[in-house]
């Protein structure tokens, strides 16, 4: 589904984002797997061995716009035809907004929203410039769209949906923008949400099958293909069918 796109993956070394890479990489596109942590880079690199000459990993902070900026220069000399872009990177506190710290909240939204605001502004641009197709997802959550017991994450989330329908507006008729939003997935996060949190997404759900990295990936990867040619703006939930909406 992939082989004529290199992506960009942000927040790629674990979970969803680490998911999304090897999927890709199946589905025979090259891949520029952007994370903080470059010992989880090195390890992706090791369990990817045999796609080597398609996954490229570079260590950058996304919420450090210099950081990002340095990205953009490297891959406007070293992959000037990538394509994609899934704006994957997050974190999740698991705190009530009343026991948040300034500091907290700011490295919330920082990586969160900012990070996703700066891969996009600086992809978009170089795409529009050429005149380059493209495509980005947009990794937002139920939470954005139902709330989260983590208030500050939630806004967060739901702060992405604005910006896949903005950035859609914007970008069109070059690059398609949509979000996905996964209910609960099985992934380390997974284990900070609280028990009571859990129960009611689960009490919801009308198919009683966990979902994984690997099933979000699938969405991610139709999203970037051109089998979702006509879809732009758009949110897919993946959520067992426990918020009809």
């Amino acid at each position: 589904m992939l082989f004529d796109k290199k992506i960009i993956i942000t927040g790629a070394a674990t979970g969803i984002g680490k998911a999304v890479v090897k999927l890709s990489l199946r589905e025979g596109a090259s891949v520029i797997a952007c994370d903080m942590n470059s010992r989880l880079l090195e390890e992706l690199k090791k369990e990817e061995a045999e796609a080597c000459h398609q996954l490229h990993t570079y260590q950058a902070d996304v919420s450090e716009y210099e950081q990002v900026r340095d990205f953009f220069a490297y891959i406007e000399t070293e992959h000037p035809d990538a394509n994609g872009l899934v704006n994957n990177a997050g974190i999740y506190l698991a705190k009530s907004i009343l026991d948040y710290q300034e500091n907290e909240i700011d490295k919330v939204m920082d990586i969160n929203i900012k990070g996703a605001v700066y891969f996009s502004q600086l992809f978009g641009r170089r795409m529009l410039r050429n005149r380059q197709q493209g495509t980005i997802v947009n990794m937002s959550s139920v939470s954005g769209m139902e709330g989260s017991s983590d208030a500050v994450y939630g806004l967060t989330k739901a702060a992405l949906l604005g910006l896949t329908k903005s950035c859609a507006m914007n970008f069109s008729p070059y690059i398609r923008v949509n979000a996905v939003a996964p209910t609960m997935v099985d992934t380390s996060m997974m284990q900070t949400i609280p028990d009571w949190r859990k129960k009611e997404y689960l009490s919801h759900q009308l198919i009683q099958t966990p979902v994984l990295p690997e099933d979000v990936a699938e969405t991610v990867v139709f999203l970037l293909s051109e089998k979702s040619r006509h879809y732009t703006g758009a949110t897919f939930d993946i959520n067992n069918g426990g918020y009809l909406r």
